[in-house]
C-alpha cells in the first residue's frame, strides 16, 4: 500500500490550479475605435494611431485578430501608447480626414491599402508614418508596436538597426 505525502498533493492541486487559471484568465480585448473617434481620441491624449484595415471576407484578417491582436502583450502594449482603429476598406461608411469627408473605401484607397490584412501607423495627428501590409506574426507585430510607441522611428533610428539591436531569443 502506498503511503501519499500531503505535500506532494497540495503541490500538484496548486500547480493544476494555477494552470487551469492561467487559461481561465481572457486576454485583454483591444479596445477598437471608429475611424473619427480614435482620430480624436489619439489627437486630444497625444497617442499614436494602429489601424487595422480589413475587409468581411478576409481570412487572413480574422487569423490577426485572433493570433495577434489577442495576445496580452500586444493588446496592453497597444492599450497603453496606441488608439487602435478598425477601418472597413469596403465600407461606404462616412469618415473624416481633416476637413474632408469620404467613404472608409475612399479612404483605404489614399492610404494606399492594396491588400488586406493591411496596418497603418499614424501620428497623433493623423499623418501615416508607416503601412504594413500582410498577416504580420505576434512577436514581429509586436517589435514595429515598440519601434513607433517607444519612440525609435521619431529619433530617426532605421528599422534594422532597431531589430539587430534587440536580444537574440535562445
Amino acid at each position: 500500500m502506498r503511503i501519499r505525502h500531503p505535500l506532494r498533493t497540495f503541490v500538484l492541486a496548486v500547480a493544476s490550479f494555477a494552470t487551469l487559471l492561467a487559461f481561465a484568465v481572457p486576454a485583454l480585448a483591444v479596445d477598437w475605435r471608429s475611424w473619427d473617434d480614435g482620430l480624436a481620441r489619439a489627437k486630444s491624449g497625444k497617442r499614436y494611431v494602429v489601424v487595422d484595415v480589413y475587409t468581411d471576407w478576409c481570412g487572413w484578417c480574422r487569423r490577426m485578430e485572433a493570433d495577434v491582436y489577442a495576445r496580452r502583450d500586444v493588446s496592453e502594449y497597444l492599450a497603453s501608447k496606441f488608439v487602435a482603429v478598425k477601418l472597413n476598406a469596403e465600407s461606404g461608411e462616412l469618415v473624416h480626414l481633416g476637413e474632408r469627408s469620404m467613404s472608409a473605401r475612399s479612404l483605404a484607397s489614399q492610404f494606399r491599402v492594396t491588400g488586406y490584412p493591411t496596418t497603418i501607423f499614424l501620428t497623433p495627428d493623423g499623418e501615416r508614418l508607416a503601412n504594413l501590409p500582410g498577416y504580420v506574426p505576434a512577436d514581429k507585430f509586436l517589435l514595429m508596436l515598440h519601434y513607433i510607441g517607444d519612440g525609435h522611428m521619431d529619433r530617426g533610428e532605421k528599422w534594422e538597426d532597431f531589430v539587430a539591436a534587440q536580444p537574440k531569443a535562445n
